[in-house]
């Protein structure tokens, strides 16, 4: 943490940005946008409801969401994208 902090002070990216980064290139459009609504605090069945597609099949686009980000939960995905946000700025 200290090292990281340390880096981004020196100019560098902090490393969960920068994971944060190279993860979301990964991700499709359609992945990108339910990965956002789920960050932002929505629940599958919400996400479903707005997309106009099953909970199934929001539980299989957070699957390959979670495995190309590297995170198991949904806060580490919030965590990681606010942490991509925060970088941009």
């Amino acid at each position: 943490r200290r090292a990281a902090d340390e880096l981004a002070a020196a100019g560098g990216a902090h490393p969960a940005a920068e994971g944060a980064r190279r993860g979301r290139d990964e991700l499709s459009p359609h992945e990108l946008k339910v990965a956002l609504m789920v960050a932002h605090g929505m629940t599958n069945r919400e996400v479903a409801a707005a997309l106009f597609l099953s909970p199934k099949t929001i539980e299989r686009h957070l699957s390959r969401i979670y495995r190309k980000l590297d995170v198991r939960s949904r806060t580490e995905l919030a965590r990681l994208l606010t942490a991509d946000a925060a970088e941009r700025v």
